[in-house]
């Protein structure tokens, strides 16, 4: 399968694939329920890279936010967390479709958020490090997210 062929196949999955159910009008199109899925994993992983940039503590804001639960010096940039949330969970949905062995290989420094952040979502991070867990208390460790002190 040529590169073209592949990437025409990822930008438009048919119906037939996606199953009868969820049948559209336009046979290339990413059904609602897929797109609804896909973009509340990326909104996901965004909450959760930037509370790894900002916040050292009350993730989930059951508090009020005080100035000791922001980070004073920030170490990450938000600005390309999006970006490469976003490809994540694009290429997740092609190696789920195509059974593909592959990895996301990214740059050093200002992405380690959405890294970090995506496979601590998928639970990559705590087969790894299980003392990570799936949980808020897990997720920030002494003030580091996921226990990592490169996050701080």
């Amino acid at each position: 399968m040529s590169i073209d062929t592949l990437a025409e196949e990822l930008l438009h999955e048919t119906s037939e694939e996606l199953g009868k159910e969820e049948s559209v009008k336009d046979p290339h199109a990413l059904t609602p329920e897929l797109l609804r899925k896909m973009n509340a994993y990326w909104r996901a992983a965004n909450y959760v890279s930037v509370g790894q940039i900002y916040l050292y503590d009350n993730p989930l804001l059951k508090e009020p936010l005080k100035l000791s639960h922001v980070k004073p010096l920030v170490v990450s940039h938000w600005g390309t967390t999006p970006g490469q949330n976003f490809i994540y969970v694009h290429l997740n949905r092609a190696i789920k479709k195509y059974d593909l062995n592959m990895f996301y290989i990214a740059g050093p420094g200002h992405g380690g958020p959405a890294i970090v952040g995506n496979v601590y979502l998928e639970g990559t991070w705590s087969e790894v490090y299980p003392n990570v867990t799936q949980d808020v208390k897990g997720g920030v460790k002494g003030g580091h997210w996921g226990g990592v002190k490169g996050s701080q």
